[in-house]
């Protein structure tokens, strides 16, 4: 099976998640990695927006807010912080929800250690390096299709995400700052500074060899343009992410 690959710059919150939904809906196998701009929250689809997110500090800094379809928690999408994949497959592919975790999961560390990193798999979903989590990732599943996106981190900004988001007092100390820079790292952290192009092309031979498949650089066709077009409308409108 080929995979797609879709490479695409910086895009509002509201325009990326409309993209990958109309990945999902088109269902045609895809890897895109892609940014934010400007930066971002993206909240689970569970969740509550008012219990999240700190709505005056995202107006204050000019940071959008969305939510997802996919599950999981808070995330900070920073706009030079980190690169964002997705992943479109075919359920049959990976019927268990576990087993396609740690399979996406394993194309991301082959890439991070074609990097010089020494990445790992922790937890359900979790990519880390020497113990640090630096990639976090969601899924959602529809009409025999699997949507994955997920976060990895080129540089990590934990005071802004805990002034973004609604936390204890007890969090924002410094002493709990601290402890949470302790347990995220980042490309920046561990090897320096690195070209995104050297990372884009680490993750997708990374995502060539644990798939085992080709992939061939593609554009988004003319239904899913229109498609994510009408999504757009969606993640933009207050019902959607307001809506817990």
């Amino acid at each position: 099976m080929k995979l797609r690959l879709l490479l695409h710059e910086h895009a509002n919150a509201y325009r990326n998640m409309a993209i990958d939904e109309a990945l999902l809906n088109s269902g045609i196998p895809t890897l895109r990695l892609y940014k934010w701009k400007p930066s971002a929250i993206s909240i689970g689809y569970f969740q509550s927006m008012e219990g999240e997110v700190n709505m005056d500090a995202c107006k204050k800094y000019g940071v959008d807010v969305v939510r997802r379809i996919t599950g999981g928690g808070a995330v900070y999408h920073d706009s030079i912080g980190e690169i964002t994949y997705s992943v479109v497959l075919p359920v049959t592919m990976f019927p268990d929800i576990l087993e396609s975790y740690k399979a996406i999961g394993r194309c991301l560390i082959a890439g991070l250690n074609m990097l010089g990193l020494k990445a790992g798999y922790a937890g359900i979903n979790d990519v880390v390096v020497n113990g640090r989590k630096i990639s976090g990732s969601a899924q959602t599943r529809r009409h025999g299709i699997i949507l994955q996106h997920g976060t990895i981190l080129l540089k990590a900004n934990v005071k802004k995400m805990f002034s973004l988001l609604k936390v204890t007092e007890k969090k924002i100390m410094d002493k709990e700052i601290k402890r949470v820079e302790e347990r995220v790292t980042s490309i920046e952290k561990e090897i320096g500074n690195v070209k995104e192009d050297e990372i884009r092309e680490a993750i997708i031979k990374g995502f060539q060899i644990g798939l085992n498949t080709e992939l061939e650089e593609g554009k988004l066709n003319e239904n899913e343009i229109e498609d994510a077009m009408q999504l757009v409308k969606k993640y933009e409108s207050r019902e959607w992410n307001f809506k817990r």
